[in-house]
């Protein structure tokens, strides 16, 4: 089994209603055998409307910070635990909308298989949803930011970029961005020394 082929797989996927509602199924991408692979929750709209996973805003708010912390895109592999974007319509905009566990389990396998091939020395779960569907629902990404947990391959939680697009005001987003590019320096750090 190659990325290619499993990619190509998970374009006829049908294990949850979500491929029903989705423009496509949006699978990881990135280098093959990389040695450091992002996992967020989902696909956003953007994401679902080209095919590519973190292409819209919280993406580019990734590779901002990716840089800062001298991690470059050529070298990592990018995916979600869930492949097809979730969403309520408000209006002509679609909402992102929390995956259910079902339609998480359902990925699982996919997710699973990514890693086997590409056989991370680390992974960095952005966000609950990820770090949850890799070590269990009673993990707390608040509890563990930064920390490296798991076993083979270990996993540093930090938060979902899109939680800084979220943030309050300035100031907070400025300090949340620090402290992303904080964790993902450990990251890089951790990969580095592995």
């Amino acid at each position: 089994m190659t990325l290619k082929a499993l990619r190509e797989a998970a374009a006829s996927c049908r294990a949850c209603d979500l491929y029903r509602y989705a423009t496509q199924t949006v699978f990881g991408e990135g280098r093959a055998h990389a040695r450091l692979m992002f996992v967020g929750e989902q696909p956003g709209d953007a994401e679902d409307r080209l095919g590519h996973p973190f292409v819209g805003p919280a993406g580019k708010l990734l590779h901002a910070a990716m840089e800062q912390a001298g991690i470059q895109a050529k070298d990592v592999y990018v995916t979600n635990a869930v492949k097809h974007f979730k969403f309520i319509e408000r209006g002509k905009r679609r909402i992102h909308n929390k995956p259910k566990i079902v339609e998480i389990r359902a990925c699982k396998p996919w997710l699973e298989a990514e890693i086997a091939l590409v056989r991370p020395a680390l992974i960095v779960a952005l966000g609950a949803t990820a770090a949850q569907s890799m070590l269990g629902s009673s993990f707390r990404v608040t509890a563990n930011r930064g920390r490296i947990v798991g076993g083979a391959p270990p996993i540093l939680a930090t938060i979902h970029p899109s939680a800084i697009l979220r943030a309050p005001d300035s100031d907070t987003r400025h300090a949340e961005m620090a402290q992303f590019v904080a964790d993902l320096q450990g990251a890089r750090e951790r990969v580095g020394a592995a």
